[in-house]
């Protein structure tokens, strides 16, 4: 399915703020959300590699420390934001430009990070920071299963407009 296809449903107007952002988590961490700068990088594939075999999905990201930054260079051709608990990026969430003006998202929280409601405010920073750099359309592809990231997608407003056996896709129009 292309982006001429799919079908947007329009989110919430003024639904996103624009980072820096930031909120204790619910493990009483202090989180800062903010645009990728280019002396994040090493925090970032840090991240990455550190990053849980179990919580890859769809084969990102990487397994290895030069196919990561291999992956995470093609991705700094989109917006890009990061979760920090203090010098330590423990999310990345990125909206890479797409053919028919519309961008796709992925979000990644570090598995000591997650289910404290990193994600959310990751998402939200993004979405805020893609509607203040003149993205309209926001695509994503999530494993079925994934229930928990569904969950998140749908709690922003995105609704599926495709469904494979194995995948998801869900869409929303800033």
């Amino acid at each position: 399915m292309n982006g001429s296809e799919r079908e947007y449903p329009d989110a919430s107007a003024g639904s996103f703020p624009e980072p820096p952002l930031s909120f204790t988590d619910r493990e009483d961490r202090e989180i800062e959300v903010r645009p990728y700068e280019d002396g994040d990088l090493e925090s970032v594939v840090a991240m990455y590699v550190d990053f849980d075999s179990a919580d890859r999905a769809q084969g990102i990201p990487p397994a290895t420390e030069s196919r990561v930054r291999d992956w995470f260079d093609a991705l700094l051709d989109g917006l890009n934001v990061v979760a920090w608990h203090g010098d330590r990026a423990v999310g990345h969430a990125t909206l890479v430009p797409g053919d028919d003006a519309d961008h796709e998202l992925a979000i990644f929280v570090h598995q000591d990070y997650q289910r404290a409601g990193i994600g959310s405010k990751l998402l939200r920073g993004l979405l805020g920071h893609g509607g203040a750099n003149g993205v309209e359309k926001v695509w994503l592809t999530v494993e079925r299963w994934n229930r928990a990231a569904i969950g998140l997608y749908e709690s922003v407003g995105f609704e599926t407009c495709s469904s494979e056996s194995f995948e998801r896709e869900m869409a929303l129009r800033l």
